[in-house]
């Protein structure tokens, strides 16, 4: 019993391709995705399953890579292969699946306990094929990030997401291959580990810095454009940023068009149409703002906004950007002071002997406004009148009945001081017979 335990907590990876892409396993045809492909009379590979070209191995349990030979002859066509949630913790192990997959260009490995692990360089040589690299909560070491880095010269895509990075290694040697770097939720406050990253993959188009609570972008002009020349977004989410000068050296990035600076200390005191206009007006060049695209209606309004935002502030208090865009737009006339409050107003309410002052809110319908009375007045639900009396005017045109439930106060003019009559319906003692 704790031989067969043994075996199934060191599941291999040929044994988990063997038994999830098993023919008997598919009874009424092959599945989803697989393939079986011919092959030459006496070839060793005869009668075997060929694996689909995405292949996904998730939580499977695997420890181990099994025999080299199975694993080339399923996998000759995988081009994809997720590994994520599984338990290998040796390089030796990974290296024997990878290097048995010809035609691999993505791995996935995820969650797998790596953290004491160690790559050597020689061994990452089988990586040369990855183009796109998942090692996202593994913990694995800036010398084992290194070792892939410097022996995967069409890597593009690399994500270190999870991995507990208080600091950033530096490589002696670039990866001029590598646009997108991910590297959310670990722990860089500096922005001296930031610039490392234009340092060792001087290519980057796409930053991922999230959740890391870097608290500057303290660099010079001169360094961003050197460090950063191919930059184009940057995502900054929930960052410790807490300075207007932050978002401002941001514009030195030469190519940036898309940013993402949500969840920043900086903009929590500003109301919500304050931060996106604020934050447009500082970055002319930024053609898609946390998410949205910018068009060129919305960055007047926002530089409009800007300019009547600080206009009244000392001329030291204002930011370098406000002479910029007085020179554009000109001084601008404060807006006007808009109350689009529901308005309200005070009537009598007359029902029998009773009179009741009653605050009306103009923007309701005669069918709330009934509704009101019934609940201020214990009025009964239906049964009832009400007759609008313009006290100026109503020696002239006399009572006018409210009978439009949908009509909005506001519409019959009402104002201070009229009233509004409550009357019980009259039932008709007409019937047909009568007519």
């Amino acid at each position: 019993m704790d031989q067969s335990y043994d075996e199934e907590e060191a599941r291999t990876f040929v044994q988990v391709i063997s038994d999830k892409y098993n023919t008997e396993n598919f009874p009424y045809g092959q599945g989803v995705g697989v393939v079986v492909l011919p092959s030459p009379p006496g070839s060793p590979t005869k009668g075997r399953l060929f694996l689909p070209s995405v292949l996904v191995l998730n939580d499977c349990g695997i420890k181990k890579a099994g025999d080299k030979s199975n694993i080339a002859a399923f996998c000759a066509h995988v081009v994809e292969l997720d590994l994520s949630y599984n338990e290998i913790h040796d390089w030796a192990e990974i290296c024997a699946i990878v290097s048995n997959v010809p035609r691999l260009n993505f791995l996935n490995l995820s969650m797998n306990p790596l953290s004491g692990a160690t790559l050597e360089p020689c061994m990452a040589e089988v990586f040369a094929r990855v183009r796109r690299l998942v090692l996202i909560n593994t913990h694995v070491s800036w010398e084992t990030v290194h070792a892939l880095t410097q022996n995967t010269p069409e890597l593009v895509e690399l994500f270190l997401c999870l991995n507990d990075y208080h600091v950033v290694s530096q490589s002696c040697t670039s990866c001029p291959s590598l646009r997108l770097l991910q590297i959310t939720d670990n722990h860089l406050r500096d922005w001296a580990e930031v610039r490392k990253f234009g340092q060792m993959y001087p290519s980057l188009s796409e930053l991922v810095l999230a959740n890391n609570n870097v608290e500057c972008v303290g660099d010079t002009r001169e360094a961003l454009q050197r460090l950063f020349p191919n930059l184009r977004c940057i995502n900054l989410n929930n960052s410790g940023l807490s300075k207007w000068e932050d978002i401002e050296r941001l514009n030195f990035l030469p190519k940036l068009r898309e940013l993402k600076v949500m969840g920043i200390p900086l903009l929590q005191p500003y109301s919500t149409q304050e931060r996106r206009s604020l934050l447009l007006a500082q970055l002319p060049n930024v053609l898609v703002l946390n998410g949205g695209a910018v068009s060129e209606n919305d960055r007047e309004a926002a530089e409009r906004v800007f300019i009547r935002y600080y206009q009244d502030c000392p001329e030291q208090e204002r930011p370098h950007r406000y002479s910029e865009l007085v020179s554009k737009y000109g001084q601008l006339a404060p807006l006007a002071d808009v109350d689009l409050s529901p308005r309200c107003t005070m009537v009598d309410v007359r029902w029998g002997d009773r009179v009741e002052a009653v605050s009306l809110r103009l923007e309701q319908t005669v069918g709330e406004l009934k509704k009101q009375l019934r609940a201020l007045l214990q009025l009964p639900s239906n049964g009832v009148r009400l007759f609008y009396i313009n006290r100026e005017m109503s020696a002239v045109f006399g009572p006018e009945e409210l009978k439009c439930g949908f009509r909005a106060l506001h519409s019959y003019s009402i104002r201070d001081g009229d009233e509004i009559l409550i009357v019980p319906k009259v039932k008709s003692r007409c019937s047909s017979s009568h007519l």
